[in-house]
């Protein structure tokens, strides 16, 4: 099993990345709904990046600890 302990660079990339499709396409992985993220958790997470970056996020929202991202989010630029 991969260490999901999210590196530095991780967490800037999770307050920037968008959720590239589904119902919450456009949205930053970090504000997806927690039962969605539950959801796709029971389904299989993507193959490649997104689907680590969304097994990162799962782990951040089932612990409570989004408040982590706040002060990321409000330095961070998003790029489209």
């Amino acid at each position: 099993m991969k260490n999901l302990m999210p590196e530095h660079r991780q967490l800037l990339e999770l307050t920037s990345m968008e959720m590239p499709f589904g119902k919450y396409a456009g949205w930053l992985l970090v504000d997806l709904p927690e039962p969605y993220v539950v959801w796709l958790a029971q389904k299989g997470f993507p193959k490649g990046k997104l689907g680590e970056m969304l097994a990162i996020v799962y782990e951040i929202k089932v612990n409570g600890l989004e408040y982590l991202f706040e002060p990321i989010k409000k330095s961070t630029i998003v790029v489209k």
